[in-house]
């Protein structure tokens, strides 16, 4: 059985076209991939009019709330007293969001309750990601 944990958050898209002032985020941590977390956008909130999400580590979700993390795809810092930045980085260009930290901690709390932070290898199926594996190259 899979422990999913959804929180929908308000995500204000910084220098979007067409400018929407804010849009509904989605924050998804499921325990069968236990190092990660997914950030969902609905379609009217991108540029291609489609549903994107990214996904990226918890531990670099949770360091971006206190100070500046990452130096790839994703980096999330934080941004005066109760935001926080996240941006995501494609070749089709850079979308900045700012999200409340206090949403974020929230959304980490719950993650941490299921999986505490440095307990993720105790849910991982190595066995049956390799057996899965190699059945898919037979």
């Amino acid at each position: 059985m899979s422990t999913v944990i959804e929180q929908a958050v308000e995500a204000r898209l910084i220098a979007s076209v067409p400018r929407m002032p804010s849009i509904p985020a989605t924050l998804r941590y499921d325990v069968r991939d236990p190092y990660a977390v997914r950030m969902a956008f609905p379609a009217p909130a991108t540029l291609e009019g489609i549903d994107v999400s990214w996904t990226f580590a918890r531990e670099l979700l949770a360091a971006g709330v206190d100070q500046a993390a990452g130096d790839g795809d994703v980096r999330v810092r934080p941004y005066g007293y109760d935001r926080t930045v996240l941006e995501f980085h494609a070749p089709e260009g850079t979308a900045i969001v700012h999200v409340r930290t206090g949403e974020l901690r929230r959304f980490l709390r719950r993650a941490g309750a299921v999986v505490p932070a440095g307990r993720e290898h105790l849910h991982l199926d190595v066995d049956g990601d390799l057996a899965e594996l190699l059945r898919d190259a037979c």
